[in-house]
């Protein structure tokens, strides 16, 4: 699933002047929205690392690994990682 946050989205402001970075809270967002659509729901994260920073309008892509009720989520551009994590679904 392809991920890009516009340079308009209300969350940029101050996240940070003349270094705008799409904040955490922002991408985690669109991992609980995938699995929304995807027919499940996010209950809980275990785990998250953040590995690189996602600029707005960047181009990224979002993966799902669904186990039963665990479920790791993947966030890359160009093939590199921008964060991995695991949760558990509802």
């Amino acid at each position: 699933m392809a991920v890009c946050i516009d340079a308009d989205h209300p969350s940029l402001p101050g996240h940070f002047p003349g270094e705008p970075v799409v904040p955490g809270v922002v991408l985690l967002d669109r991992v609980a929205a995938a699995i929304e659509r995807d027919g499940g729901a996010l209950r809980r994260i275990h785990s998250v690392k953040f590995l690189a920073p996602l600029r707005p309008g960047e181009q990224a892509a979002l993966t799902l690994q669904r186990d039963g009720a665990r479920v790791r989520f993947r966030i890359e551009r160009d093939g590199v990682a921008i964060l991995g994590g695991e949760g558990e679904l509802a």
